[in-house]
């Protein structure tokens, strides 16, 4: 009971944080799982793929009743991104916990870059895509961005994180769309990326279930009080303070798998 007490603390934490800054928290829970519980990668990354749809889930029927989803975007987006997920669920199954720790210290410190840098990862949107290009997958914004969400998708069932902080600033700098439409239209291709991955790690057996449940709860929670606290303070100061802590984190993963 501690322990599910303690866990459903962390996801409060995670959610508030992570919503806070715009980052969400998936890679915040999988270091707790596999450092803190002592988690294999397979389960760590399943169980927080899990928590991370219960999270996307929330959002994605929260925007789509603000209809501030880009329907035809987001299905042609979530459509490229279930072949990645697949991919990415496939080779976490081949890394030890070594290399996987290595590969995940990596993919944090570009996460600390972009920490670093903010939500739009240098400027203002280049422009604003047309309806024609939106609507049309033959069209090079489309493609582009298709191709990018295969490459989230890996990065999700790979890692166990969302990948809305890739996404998000791509939609918003690359492809010009303004950041409330950006944010919902991420969240709706997370949520399907993100079930696409956890189906795959429930089928192996690895996702526990009651670890899921009271981080997901946790985090449901967390991120609604992190979404009335981003209208209250600067995210910026925390944003930056957090890239700091995220780099010092991951010099010490790759410390650990060079003289561990």
């Amino acid at each position: 009971m501690m322990v599910m007490a303690l866990l459903f603390a962390a996801g409060l934490a995670v959610g508030t944080l992570g919503t806070l800054i715009g980052a969400g928290g998936g890679w915040m829970i999988v270091p707790l799982l596999l450092f803190g519980l002592h988690f294999t990668p397979q389960q760590a990354v399943g169980t927080s793929l899990s928590v991370v749809f219960l999270n996307a889930l929330s959002g994605s029927v929260a925007y789509m009743i603000q209809r501030r989803v880009l329907y035809r975007m987001g299905v042609a987006f979530a459509v490229a991104t279930i072949p990645g997920a697949l991919l990415g669920a496939t080779l976490v199954q081949f890394l030890g916990s070594r290399w996987f720790t290595l590969l995940f210290a990596l993919f944090l410190l570009a996460l600390a870059g972009l920490l670093h840098k903010g939500r739009t990862v240098g400027g203002e949107a280049l422009r604003n895509p047309t309806s024609a290009e939106v609507g049309s997958l033959t069209s090079p914004v489309m493609r582009l961005g298709m191709a990018l969400s295969f490459l989230v998708g890996v990065i999700s069932s790979l890692f166990g994180i969302g990948g809305g902080i890739v996404h998000v600033p791509f939609l918003i700098v690359i492809l010009g769309l303004p950041v409330h439409a950006a944010t919902a239209t991420s969240h709706f291709v997370l949520a399907i990326t993100s079930l696409s991955g956890t189906l795959i790690f429930l089928r192996n057996g690895q996702v526990v279930l009651p670890v899921a449940a009271a981080l997901g709860v946790g985090v449901l929670l967390g991120a609604q009080a992190g979404a009335r606290l981003s209208t209250r303070m600067r995210s910026e100061p925390i944003r930056r303070l957090l890239a700091a802590a995220v780099t010092v984190f991951a010099l010490g993963l790759i410390v650990r798998h060079v003289f561990g």
